[in-house]
């Protein structure tokens, strides 16, 4: 049974075209490629343009011109109702819809067209292939947060088993929970290791403690894949020791889907299929290669949706090995987050707040941006931007989020600011720890 295949097609997501039209793509010359990524470019900007009025604003004009007169687009552009932003002929029903995680501190919904999303998938299915992963047999340990609420959770759990994946939740990473993590790879034929960078790092320290490596346990494993937050060279050495396999870096987002991937040469290789990727300079103009910029994303077949030149809030640099058909990201800068040391041993990844901001993210953009600080083992503190102050009642709900995805008897304050302060690159750290 073809379980990837099979989980998505459930769906009604294109996979069989979305895996052929990859094909093709992948197959035009080098000579070619630059000319396919103008064409793309400019056809994605037009259709926008015609058929999404958020865009036509945005944009300013009625017709397209140079790529470069293309604005940037910002997260607190897209922070407004979903359906001002739907291009026409798609609904929510008809798409698929999607939250950001807000670990930049600025969240907002999102919407793919099914054949976008699906190809996505493609995407990650023929990269994986490179390590002998298959996602229609291979089983992942899953090192991710999941919803605690019956329906959410159940949900997820479905999806978890239709897609070979087993969850290892990551809102408690005391050495008790790591040992009945270690008891599930004794007894289960898991072939990669999929997860949060910070929360696999942890499992990775408990079994150096206790000098094991996981391959032993656990003979079928080949791969580990880490994700969202920034992987260390210190750290990926660790990893690799312990685990017994190779490490790699997934660089993706919900909103566009697969960005870079790291091959088997360990170079960081961005997805040029379906997405144009560029780094530009604080004045939005094309940096020459080696040279430090923000990551800026087009999504070349997101038609439910414009993300065009979007500004992700990351800042890289590409590698002089590069080419229009196989673009090196040399180095991210960025992605991390800190560990929230609780009360009685209690460890919990910072990105675990993305399951506290996604019961007050509302569609309505009233709640611009958000940091989390903890400056006690058992204290919190909660800054944001928006139009007025949290209600009792928004309050109430972060409080008892807070309760059922970290813990219980925390202290939170709320405190309304008209700005965050950012990082010296511009990025907006969710959360961070003073301990």
């Amino acid at each position: 049974m073809d379980w990837f295949k099979l989980s998505l097609q459930l769906n009604k997501f294109p996979i069989n075209r979305a895996q052929k039209a990859l094909e093709e793509i992948q197959e035009i010359p080098e000579k070619q490629y630059e000319t396919y990524l103008l064409e793309k470019r400019k056809e994605i900007v037009e259709y926008h343009l015609k058929n999404n009025r958020f865009y036509k604003d945005f944009f300013g004009k009625s017709n397209f011109t140079t790529w470069s007169e293309v604005p940037v687009m910002t997260k607190p552009d897209l922070q407004q109702k979903l359906e001002n932003r739907l291009s026409k002929g798609f609904t929510k029903s008809t798409a698929y819809i999607g939250k950001t995680s807000g670990s930049s501190g600025t969240p907002f919904i999102f919407a793919k067209d099914k054949f976008a999303h699906a190809l996505s998938w493609a995407g990650f299915h023929e990269r994986y292939q490179w390590f002998g992963i298959d996602l229609n047999k291979s089983l992942q340990a899953r090192f991710y947060g999941i919803p605690l609420d019956l329906y959410g959770n159940i949900q997820e759990r479905i999806k978890d088993r239709i897609s070979l994946r087993r969850r290892f939740p990551i809102f408690d990473l005391s050495e008790e929970k790591m040992e009945k993590f270690l008891k599930r790879f004794k007894r289960s034929d898991f072939s990669y290791i999929n997860g949060y960078t910070s929360a696999v790092l942890l499992f990775a320290k408990f079994l150096a403690s206790k000098n094991l490596i996981l391959k032993e346990v656990c003979p079928n494993l080949k791969l580990c894949i880490v994700t969202s937050e920034r992987l260390f060279k210190k750290d990926k050495e660790l990893m690799q020791t312990v685990f017994g396999v190779p490490v790699v870096n997934e660089y993706g987002a919900s909103e566009v889907g697969l960005i870079a991937f790291e091959n088997p040469k360990n170079e960081w290789i961005l997805n040029s299929e379906d997405l144009f990727v560029e780094i530009l300079d604080k004045n939005n103009q094309a940096v020459p290669y080696g040279t430090e910029g923000r990551i800026v994303i087009t999504s070349l077949y997101n038609k439910a949706h414009p993300m065009i030149r979007y500004d992700i809030g990351d800042t890289g640099i590409l590698s002089s090995k590069s080419t229009a058909k196989r673009p090196i990201l040399e180095k991210l800068i960025g992605r991390t987050n800190d560990i929230a040391k609780l009360p009685k041993g209690k460890v919990v990844p910072g990105l675990t707040f993305y399951y506290v901001t996604k019961s007050i993210i509302e569609d309505t953009g009233s709640i611009k941006e958000f940091i989390v600080n903890q400056n006690a083992p058992d204290s919190f503190k909660i800054e944001y931007v928006s139009k007025e102050d949290f209600s009792k009642n928004q309050q109430q709900k972060i409080l008892q989020a807070i309760e059922t995805y970290v813990g219980k008897n925390l202290k939170v304050t709320f405190e309304r600011k008209d700005t965050l302060k950012r990082s010296k690159s511009g990025k907006l750290k969710q959360f961070t720890s003073d301990l």
